[in-house]
């Protein structure tokens, strides 16, 4: 039994498209904090570098130990907007952190963060607004904002300021296919430990040096699927969780021994299904596998809860550790199955709205058109945090209006892919933006 679960295994990574997608070290800065920048600056480089100074090297040992590809290095720290409440300075301190993301190589570095999901203090709102500016003069440096909850409802001055912020980013990196807007996430329910950028941060309830690891394998799912033609739907679920729970193994045995040789805690298993732009390697073509001819057919959403919950209980029959996002991610950009199907008229965004209420996060990695107004923008946020508010999970919206363009296709590259540019509804929601306030939190969130 267990040599065969072995071979198996080797045939997921070699065939299937099995990898390790991020080892993320999650690291809190909380004994950086000075109200003096330059102080602060000096601290959060060095505890950084001391910290996760060797996660190239550990994670090139442990890929060649057991054959398993690991894909992204990443590193995740405190939300900066805490960090730098006293001593301002904020962008200063995020060029920082790009500088020693750089100094030891890894992929990008999450956490230049804020949580406003109630209200923003002045020194957050003065946060937020550098955001773009940040984004345009870091290469390695990814920023979120967390503007709703189950708890407190949505932060809708704060979504409206977020709107203003993505679209300064397009267009301050309008010359590099506005890029910018590709390493910033709005959230609603964002958790505290999420390796997958550009949404990570340390969160305040976590340690000082936590490693976390997100897996992925739509390649591996959609081969276990082959062998369920003609099979009903709760055979095929089975099939699901079992192939989950060998994804998941394989992700706790690297965080562990990741952990251990970095001197950190192991935190969670993030069991997320994370396509790449590769062909195999496709959510999309997993709901396909389904028995769809496209996605966003209708019965669609069906496959996708199906999905969703069949690895989530795969996954936490693996390991007592999962956490993050956990699900199916369906970035447009980063999915040639979904590319496909938006091609081809088959998948719209408001079906990737109605997709997000049963899969993981939500509009991911959607290129819109680059006149496309930040009321508008806001106005998308404010809906896709509804979702995420209503059913009590984590929304997130991740979108780049393609300055220049209203059709057409934007390459981003490497494993952010390339996106055609999806057009939006004609209409105009800023009276309800320009409203501000906050919607209230739904009933079921009083609750103690």
């Amino acid at each position: 039994m267990i040599q065969n679960d072995v071979i198996q295994t080797i045939e997921m990574i070699k065939d299937q498209h099995l990898d390790i997608r991020t080892i993320t070290v999650h690291i809190s800065l909380f004994d950086c904090i000075s109200d003096d920048v330059e102080t602060v600056c000096k601290k959060v480089y060095g505890k950084i570098l001391n910290k996760a100074g060797k996660l190239i090297e550990v994670a090139d040992y442990i890929q060649s130990k057991y054959g398993i590809p690991i894909v992204n290095k990443r590193v995740s720290v405190t939300p900066i907007s805490l960090i730098g409440a006293a001593s301002g300075g904020y962008s200063q301190i995020g060029l920082t952190l790009d500088k020693v993301a750089e100094e030891i190589g890894i992929d990008f570095i999450g956490g230049y963060s804020a949580l406003v999901q109630k209200g923003m203090t002045e020194s957050e709102k003065d946060f937020i607004k550098t955001i773009p500016y940040v984004l345009k003069n870091t290469k390695k440096l990814c920023s979120s904002v967390n503007i709703g909850s189950t708890k407190a409802g949505i932060n809708m001055d704060a979504v409206k300021l977020v709107g203003k912020v993505i679209k300064e980013t397009a267009e301050l990196t309008a010359n590099e296919g506005c890029i910018g807007c590709a390493k910033f996430v709005a959230f609603a329910n964002a958790v505290e430990d999420n390796p997958f950028m550009a949404g990570s941060f340390n969160g305040i309830g976590e340690g000082d040096l936590v490693i976390n690891v997100g897996i992925s394998g739509p390649g591996v799912v959609k081969t276990a699927l082959t062998h369920a033609k003609g099979k009903p739907c709760d055979e095929m679920a089975n099939i699901i969780k079992k192939t989950a729970f060998k994804i998941t193994r394989v992700g706790e045995l690297v965080a562990r021994e990741a952990a251990q040789m970095l001197g950190g805690t192991f935190g969670i298993v993030d069991l997320s299904l994370a396509p790449t732009p590769n062909r195999g390697d496709s959510v999309a073509e997993v709901l396909e596998e389904m028995g769809l001819s496209s996605v966003g057919i209708p019965g669609t959403t069906a496959c996708l809860a199906m999905l969703n919950d069949a690895v989530k209980k795969g996954g936490t029959m693996a390991s007592a550790h999962v956490g993050g996002l956990s699900g199916a991610f369906i970035p447009v950009s980063e999915d040639l199955g979904m590319i496909d199907a938006v091609n081809n008229g088959t998948l719209c965004i408001e079906k990737l709205e109605a997709m997000t209420a049963v899969c993981s996060v939500g509009l991911d990695m959607i290129a819109i058109p680059g006149d496309t107004s930040a009321e508008t923008i806001s106005a998308i946020i404010a809906d896709e945090a509804a979702i995420g508010v209503i059913n009590n999970k984590t929304t997130a919206v991740r979108v780049i209006p393609v300055i220049g363009k209203k059709e057409g296709t934007i390459e981003f590259g490497g494993l952010l892919g390339h996106a055609p540019i999806m057009p939006l509804k004609k209409g105009d929601s800023s009276e309800f933006v320009l409203r501000g306030g906050r919607i209230p939190a739904p009933m079921h969130s009083y609750k103690n």
